[in-house]
């Protein structure tokens, strides 16, 4: 009984890989930046999973981006530190010592257990900031909040020379300002937009700790376009920590990415299911101009 239950096993993963070639041959070559954060960064066993499946995108001819966050760790660190923190209509405020704190927590402890974790895998990965070339240049984003940045300027030509020699880039939310002496917190979100859009990006993958966004009865929207998003939030159904997520989706797809797909990243190989699987996963965000679900 158990050599058949195996071999039914083998056949069906056989079928998987078979039935998966379509999406592989659709996505090679794409670009697709994945914002990696959440419950997931602080479990190794999930962290492991991750990066095997990042090295899978780029193993099949995939292009993927990793932008993470940290907000859990830099809280430890600043706690820790004695350093307390004010907030402003939710959002915190970041001062000089706090950006110091954030610059080091996510390019100097994040940033490389994502790379090392991705090596173990066997791929080929480098950790940078947005203040490396220049990659994301800010402003304020809003002037009580002290350091915390919108980019406003792009230069995104390292992320393609590290395609080209077939490296994975890891990218930290940190970014220089107008005056290169400054330093600014960018949202993980945000920064991982603005990357998606600079490149023109086949998708852009935000992985949340929730599965997706929900209508009013409470299912998650598998396919939506920017005009459903803006009615569902302007009814009062898309709210909360959503927002933010379909405002980074909206701006994103204004500028040039293909279509932006918010996920549940604690669903095992979320980021393949979507991908290489008919049924996707999570909330898929798309102008009306594309095919339906386009194959995900």
């Amino acid at each position: 009984m158990r050599a058949q239950n195996m071999n039914r096993d083998w056949i069906a993963t056989a079928r998987t890989l078979s039935e998966a070639l379509p999406y592989l041959q659709r996505y090679s070559g794409a670009i697709v930046v994945v914002k990696f954060g959440g419950n997931a960064m602080g479990d190794a066993e999930a962290m492991a999973e991750f990066a095997r499946d990042v090295v899978l995108m780029r193993q099949v001819g995939v292009n993927p981006i990793v932008v993470h966050g940290g907000g859990p760790m830099i809280n430890d660190l600043l706690k820790r530190l004695g350093i307390e923190s004010e907030w402003v209509r939710g959002k915190r405020v970041t001062d000089q010592a706090t950006v110091e704190v954030v610059e080091m927590v996510l390019t100097g402890l994040v940033n490389k257990r994502i790379v090392q974790a991705i090596m173990d895998e066997g791929g080929r990965a480098v950790g940078l900031s947005g203040k490396d070339d220049d990659l994301m240049v800010c402003e304020p984003d809003d002037p009580e909040l002290g350091f915390v940045g919108r980019p406003v300027e792009m230069n995104v030509q390292v992320l393609r020379d590290l395609f080209t020699a077939g490296i994975i880039p890891v990218v930290a939310p940190v970014a220089t300002g107008m005056d290169p002496l400054e330093t600014y917190n960018v949202n993980g979100d945000t920064a991982a937009g603005a990357i998606a859009g600079a490149l023109k990006a086949d998708r852009l993958l935000l992985l949340t700790d929730v599965s997706g966004v929900k209508g009013a009865d409470g299912e998650v929207l598998t396919a939506l376009t920017p005009q459903d998003v803006r009615r569902l939030t302007d009814e009062g159904v898309i709210a909360g920590g959503m927002i933010p997520k379909t405002e980074t989706a909206l701006k994103a797809i204004e500028e040039g990415v293909r279509a932006v797909v918010i996920l549940d990243g604690r669903v095992r190989n979320a980021c393949l299911l979507e991908l290489f699987t008919e049924h996707g996963a999570g909330s898929l965000i798309k102008p009306e101009n594309l095919p339906p679900r386009e194959k995900r």
